[in-house]
């Protein structure tokens, strides 16, 4: 019989899926210092522990891989990050607590738990990867027990992650500065599966370090295609570039938030011909509207309506854009677009933010740019310039 984790109950419906919770790092991690502890003070073993995640949902997590000695015990929680497609899912989080004449709760991390390197994060720099949250679970599910047991000492607390340093890399973490493993995170205790508020954190984590380390204007893209074409056709810091995915307004909204000063996105006319409709979600099930405006942005540069519904048949960008070149108004309607974009960029910070754009198409490379792009190019280039002499 499968062991039941309390969380059977606990799905959503999305794209007319029936997808299954999971519980975080932070979980497994709080969970196998709970157990270790609780055998280490009553000489019992435990084959299970119950867990309160901050979200109010009680785990029955399983407890692997027990091992006690006089004054330590170390065991394991196996990750289970139910439907959400989350690279750490099957890592086995182990907990090795050890008693402490001194009073207080020593919590670190061992192989497979990353170390942070750079500032901009939750905790310092020389820390281990262990977030606030978790932290804390270790903290309260610990005193719990000394007081349940009457024991008057401390802990010291060192969880580790095999394999940890293998998935680190396919993580952020290497590009945030965390070196070595995994994070132990989550502020929920609970993965809600596709989440996009994690996504936006995750964008948000990336951006705070990057001001934290000293760059007041950000480079963006929205993903793979505008990464790959800032490192291979502009001579900009590809390294410190931010991917904001399809949360264009999120970005904007957070970049206002943090005081950064200006933001640059270098990005596919796919994604960004939404924009100049004010579309600041550009996923697809959100809107597409892409054949529209690019459409109506060639009637406004004088194409004409025939043109205009060639345009409205099309599939891709790429596919109007060979229609616009036919026609000889390429260049006008990139320039309407690039426009608009502007606008909608503005309008969602308020202008309280310099904000611009690079549009460029796989088969077209280059098209054009907002009037402040090369205003912000030039920041940024000597935002560089001195954190290299400041290095």
């Amino acid at each position: 019989m499968a062991h039941k984790t309390g969380l059977e109950e606990y799905f959503i419906i999305k794209n007319n899926q029936k997808m299954r919770f999971g519980y975080t790092t932070g979980s497994c991690a709080a969970g196998a210092a709970k157990a270790a502890a609780f055998m280490l003070l009553s000489g019992k073993e435990a084959k299970e522990i119950a867990l309160l995640t901050p979200k109010g949902i009680r785990l029955n997590l399983e407890i692997l891989h027990v091992h006690m000695e006089e004054g330590q015990v170390s065991c394991a929680v196996k990750k289970d990050g139910g439907d959400d497609p989350d690279m750490t899912s099957g890592l086995e989080i182990f907990a090795q607590v050890t008693k402490r004449a001194e009073k207080g709760i020593v919590i670190d991390g061992g192989p497979g738990v990353g170390r942070i390197t750079r500032k901009g994060l939750e905790q310092p720099v020389g820390s281990a990867a262990i977030n606030k949250v978790p932290r804390s679970m270790i903290q309260k599910e610990l005193e719990a027990l000394s007081n349940q047991y009457g024991y008057e000492g401390g802990f010291s607390v060192l969880i580790s992650v095999p394999g940890g340093e293998v998935v680190a890399e396919k993580t952020f973490n290497p590009k945030l500065g965390i070196l070595g493993g995994i994070s132990i995170l989550g502020t929920s205790g609970i993965v809600e599966p596709m989440s996009e508020r994690a996504l936006i954190c995750s964008i948000q984590v990336e951006m705070k370090q990057q001001f934290e380390n000293g760059s007041r204007y950000l480079l963006v893209t929205p993903g793979n295609y505008g990464a790959a074409y800032l490192k291979e056709h502009m001579d900009l810091p590809f390294e410190t570039s931010v991917k904001c995915s399809n949360y264009v307004g999120e970005t904007v909204d957070m970049a206002v938030d943090m005081g950064v000063e200006g933001i640059l996105f270098v990005a596919h006319i796919g994604k960004f011909v939404k924009v100049a409709g004010g579309i600041m979600n550009t996923h697809s099930r959100c809107a597409d509207a892409r054949a529209e405006l690019m459409a109506a942005n060639a009637l406004r540069a004088g194409a004409s309506a025939e043109t205009a519904c060639r345009i409205l048949k099309t599939v891709t960008t790429d596919e109007a854009l060979a229609i616009l070149k036919e026609a000889g108004c390429l260049e006008g309607t990139i320039q309407e677009i690039t426009d608009r974009i502007s606008a909608s960029l503005k309008h969602r910070s308020y202008g309280r933010i310099l904000t611009g754009a690079v549009i460029f198409s796989n088969e077209y490379g280059y098209l054009g740019k907002t009037e402040e792009a090369d205003t912000l190019i030039k920041y940024i280039e000597e935002q560089e310039m001195t954190k290299e002499r400041h290095s």
